[in-house]
């Protein structure tokens, strides 16, 4: 059972929780991550989230989310969701967004509410999706995908739309 772990407002760890009990409507502060992959031809892989997802079914998103267990390491975390949720392993990680903190409620109330520190990889093979995590995914340049962002913002997670205009002000996309 994956477990997450609850942080007060400061962001020091208070407990755990099991992952599948804490995205309710009233969901407590906890720790995550996003992670963008870029290849070869400096293109961002963007993945749409399976329609089986507790939140944000069926948008497209950055490449993969989330949460470090409890005692684990960010990095280790990270690594470990690429290879699950995409079957890929990742080179050349960094911290983009240390402090990025946001809080969503989706379409049917479930509350996203994380800190959530932005990274950045590089892809180290071809992307075999994990069909309950990704139902799609697709590779695209920076500029394409601000655009589309921008036109649609409704198809895409509402962290991801922060994050990039984010990133794109640090020049980081």
């Amino acid at each position: 059972m994956d477990e997450v772990t609850l942080l007060d407002d400061e962001g020091v760890m208070i407990g755990a929780s099991p992952k599948h009990l804490v995205h309710t409507t009233d969901t407590p502060l906890h720790f995550g991550f996003s992670c963008y992959l870029v290849d070869a031809d400096d293109r961002i892989l963007v993945t749409r989230r399976a329609l089986g997802k507790q939140t944000w079914p069926g948008v497209w998103t950055n490449s993969f989310c989330g949460h470090p267990r409890p005692g684990e390491h960010l990095a280790d975390a990270v690594h470990r969701r690429a290879m699950d949720e995409l079957g890929v392993a990742i080179t050349d990680l960094r911290t983009v967004l240390p402090d990025y903190r946001y809080r969503a409620v989706d379409a049917s109330g479930i509350v996203e509410n994380e800190i959530c520190p932005v990274h950045v990889a590089v892809v180290d093979g071809e992307v075999t999706a994990d069909a309950s995590e990704v139902v799609e995914w697709t590779w695209t340049g920076a500029d394409d995908l601000l655009a589309a962002v921008r036109a649609a913002p409704y198809a895409y997670s509402p962290w991801m739309r922060e994050q990039l205009e984010l990133l794109r002000a640090l020049d980081e996309v």
